[in-house]
Parts: structure tokens; sequence; C-alpha cells
């Protein structure tokens, strides 16, 4: 993230600094929030990694998420790598920088998890490798998970956080697309539960496909959860959108998702939600 103006309010106090004093500052040392333009002290932020004021959630990989979202887990398929069907220029190396920042070999982590005593097929789509983008072998180790869970009837859990689309394979990752959302109509058929969280940012194919049939839909504050990007729309349709258009909570308003829930409590509802079905008992 970029730091910051010549002044800025941190933590009530309002600092006056010329320009090279801020260059002089380590760029993990403070962090301004995109969503409420808060700057913050990294040292501010819990392992949860949300902003103070406004709850947002910060990008974070899928194996910072694991360690506070469930009490065990067992990893699948973790050596399933992408391929480069395109021969595209510079995607070898791509592919080795989101290798280096997720600690993944693609960009979505999945396998087993216990949530506070319940067992469910979990999937966690990682931004810090190619922006969460949905190529082959992502989409194989997403279909996969869905797989796996019908033969050993298990609910499935799918955190998204994508670009969409990953541009370097072409059709090849758009095929990905039908390929998980019939995965997805399998478990249904098999009558079980799926149910996905919306993180920041949900965009592009993903949203279009398997982000937006879950059983039960929730989303992180302030995620940003869209198909196009605000520049394309609004080229499109000639009108500025609103700055909240794409938010979470604006999306919720018109119906495509369920709750809003916090980092804090993810654990906790998808427990619950997984033990009762999402269906309250009469006089509950």
């Amino acid at each position: 993230m970029q730091l910051f103006e010549k002044n800025n309010t941190l933590s009530g106090r309002h600092v006056k600094t010329d320009q090279s004093t801020w260059d002089q500052v380590p760029d993990d040392f403070l962090l301004r929030c995109p969503k409420c333009q808060r700057v913050i002290f990294r040292d501010q932020l819990d392992e949860y990694m949300t902003c103070p004021s406004c709850d947002y959630g910060f990008r974070i990989s899928a194996k910072k998420r694991l360690e506070w979202l469930v009490d065990d887990y067992e990893e699948w398929d973790a050596g399933i790598s992408p391929a480069d069907p395109l021969h595209f220029p510079g995607y070898e190396q791509t592919i080795a920088k989101g290798e280096k920042h997720s600690g993944l070999k693609e960009s979505v982590w999945t396998g087993k998890a216990d949530f506070g005593g319940q067992k469910a097929a979990l999937g966690i789509m990682d931004p810090t490798f190619i922006m969460g983008s949905l190529g082959q072998a992502a989409g194989e180790k997403i279909t996969r998970m869905f797989e796996r869970a019908i033969a050993g009837k298990l609910p499935v859990v799918l955190f998204t956080a994508s670009g969409g689309a990953r541009m370097q394979e072409g059709i090849f990752s758009l095929m990905q697309m039908a390929k998980v959302s019939n995965a997805v109509d399998q478990l249904k058929k098999a009558g079980l539960a799926y149910i996905v969280v919306l993180t920041d940012p949900t965009t592009g194919g993903v949203t279009a496909s398997f982000a937006s049939e879950g059983d039960y839909t929730f989303a992180e504050p302030r995620a940003m959860v869209a198909f196009a990007g605000r520049r394309v729309i609004e080229q499109t349709i000639h009108e500025k959108l609103a700055k909240d258009a794409q938010d979470a909570e604006t999306v919720m308003r018109h119906g495509f998702i369920d709750a809003i829930v916090s980092r804090q409590d993810e654990k906790t509802t998808i427990s619950w939600f997984l033990k009762n079905g999402g269906r309250h008992e009469s006089g509950n």
C-alpha cells in the first residue's frame, strides 16, 4: 500500500512533516485503510487484520486466514500447479512471484477443516497469488474439493477472493466457471450445504459463477463485490458510480448477500450454520 500525504491524523494526533520524512518510513510500518482512509500503525492490527475504524478486512493470504479460522485442517491437492497453455510472455515469472508471496502453488488452498467441532470441505482463494485469479489449476483444485466433499458427505465452505478469470490462460480459464458450477450442482443434488464467504475483492468470472451459487452467502465488511470494475462500468454507462456501489453492504441491500460477517465472528457463524443448516428452531 502507498504511504501518506504530508499531513495525516495518526491515532488522534495531527502530524505535520515533509515528504522526505515520510519517504524514510518503512513500507510495512503504516497502512491506510482503502475504505475509511484511516492511517494505521501496523502493530495496531490484531491477528484478523481488520481496520479498527470501519472493520474492513485487509487482504491476507490463505495460510494467514487458516491461523484463526479453524481448529484443525488437512490440506488437499497441494501439488497441483499452473500450466502455461498459451505460452504467455512472462507468465512463468508471474507464477513464481505468486508462489513466493502466498506459499501456495496456485491461487486457492483446499482441504478438510474443523469449525468448532463441525467438519467441512474448505476452500480459500488467495489474493496474494496473482490476485486470486481463476486458472485451470485453481479450477481443478476447487472441483476436486467438491468431488471429495460429495464422496465424504461433507458440506463445503468457500472463501472467495479474485480478480476474475486469469488472462494468461485465455479461454482455458473461462471454462473453469462452468466446470466448478457443475461441481456445485452435483453437491446440491447430493443434499449437501454450500456456504460462500465473499472477501475483498470478489469480482469477474468468479462472481458470475460459483461465488454466487451458495446456499448461504456471507461477506466481510466493506469487501468489494462486483462483476466489472468501476472504470469499465463508468465508461460503458457514461455515469459516475456511487462511492459505495460495489461494497458488500450495498450488494446485500439488493438481495445478493445474506449477511455481513466480521472476521472475528466467521468461525462461530460458520460452525452454527454447519450444525443447524441455517434453520432456526421454533421458538428460538
